[in-house]
């Protein structure tokens, strides 16, 4: 976007081209610092490296309800209730679950 090459960056930073990137591929990781420095030099602000990083938080902290399924029925104790119940989830997902034996 700035119109640097990688090269460029390496040397307004003091780093080698390889280190770059590295930083670029993500094998190794950028510390506050040098990210301030990287700001500077492309002139943005340091929160453009953060850009939608709230959307995959916000994603991840989701639970999934399939988990929320089999806690709730581990929790049930009677097996001809919870037999009854795997019937229905079957029945409704068109999937059969191999039962134990």
């Amino acid at each position: 976007m700035r119109r640097l090459s990688q090269t460029d960056v390496a040397r307004k930073l003091d780093l080698s081209f390889q280190q770059i990137q590295k930083y670029e591929i993500g094998s190794n990781r950028i510390a506050a610092s040098r990210l301030y420095e990287l700001s500077r030099i492309l002139d943005v602000p340091t929160s453009y490296f953060f850009e939608g990083l709230d959307a995959e938080v916000e994603k991840s902290e989701r639970r999934d309800p399939s988990l929320e399924i089999v806690t709730a029925l581990a929790a049930i104790r009677d097996d001809t209730i919870k037999t009854r119940i795997v019937t229905f989830i079957e029945d409704v997902s068109g999937v059969t679950v191999a039962r134990q034996g």
